[in-house]
């Protein structure tokens, strides 16, 4: 259902609040730069220090600002399952295409627990649901078997991988159709190579032709040339996580002069040996010069 290059998008601050002005250039510069779908209020997004009222609005805005163009793919997860329903109520009501909902953090629950969590949150609200899984963050990664399990249900369509395994994307594959995108940008073209469908991208923030490119090239069948795109993309990728996403992003995106760089505590500035990486980076990629 959902597939090419989504954009794990950022969440712009000024001054402490959201920037929706800013949120809507945003979303119509990856409209014209060929993204494939727009995610909101994911990790990228910061959306562990949004307020419930914040992240409800980003999601609301970004839905009125795409119109029905291209998916969007609303953030929707919590480690409470009660609160997980609501944000996902609340994007099957804003209007969204579909909900992202994270593997709970910090309760560790057992295969059973996922199992039950994503299972009432799927029979509660019936949006189209894409799995999160991303161990660094949480500390716990879903089994394959766990996910074999909830594709039996009709609206759990897919699953975003963010565990840098590619044996978990080729036994979700194998044992279920469940869509696999995925969720490390320098493992698109390896993700996709065992049956992926795309990504959901952080460096997509930065290039997003670029990015949607790869990805169309693995669809088509076309991995000749999808390797040349992933070589290229491949050190700008990897600048990307220099430091805990989304600060090298932010960063990145401050000095292409299309954001200001604001996080929130406890994110903080990049140091200023990495920063000068990432100009490094930006420059040899040919952005910055």
């Amino acid at each position: 259902m959902f597939k090419g290059s989504l954009v794990a998008l950022v969440t712009p601050f000024n001054n402490g609040q959201v920037d929706y002005k800013k949120l809507k250039e945003l979303v119509e510069f990856h409209i014209e730069n060929g993204t494939n779908g727009i995610v909101p209020c994911g990790t990228t997004g910061e959306a562990a220090t949004l307020s419930f009222e914040e992240h409800e609005q980003v999601v609301s805005e970004v839905v009125n600002y795409v119109s029905g163009r291209i998916p969007v793919i609303a953030g929707a997860g919590s480690n409470n399952t009660k609160e997980a329903i609501h944000l996902t109520k609340h994007a099957r009501k804003t209007g969204a295409d579909g909900a992202l909902v994270i593997t709970p953090y910090y309760n560790k629950p057992t295969p059973e627990g996922l199992y039950r969590h994503y299972k009432a949150i799927a029979e509660e609200v019936d949006i189209p649901i894409v799995i999160y899984n991303v161990p660094s963050r949480t500390g716990i990664s879903i089994l394959p078997e766990t996910v074999a399990r909830l594709a039996e249900m009709k609206n759990i369509v897919a699953i975003k991988d963010a565990s840098g395994n590619i044996d978990q994307a080729t036994k979700i594959s194998q044992l279920c159709n469940i869509t696999v995108l995925s969720g490390e940008d320098s493992l698109i073209l390896p993700i996709m190579s065992v049956g992926g469908k795309g990504v959901i991208s952080v460096t997509a923030n930065i290039a997003p032709s670029d990015t949607a490119a790869l990805v169309r090239h693995c669809l088509e069948g076309n991995f000749g040339k999808a390797l040349e795109y992933h070589y290229k993309l491949f050190p700008l990728c990897k600048g990307m996580f220099i430091e805990t996403n989304p600060i090298p992003v932010k960063t990145a995106m401050k000095l292409l002069g299309r954001l200001n760089g604001e996080m929130r505590l406890p994110l903080c500035e990049i140091t200023k040996e990495n920063e000068e990486r990432l100009k490094t980076v930006l420059e040899d990629y040919g952005l910055l010069s």
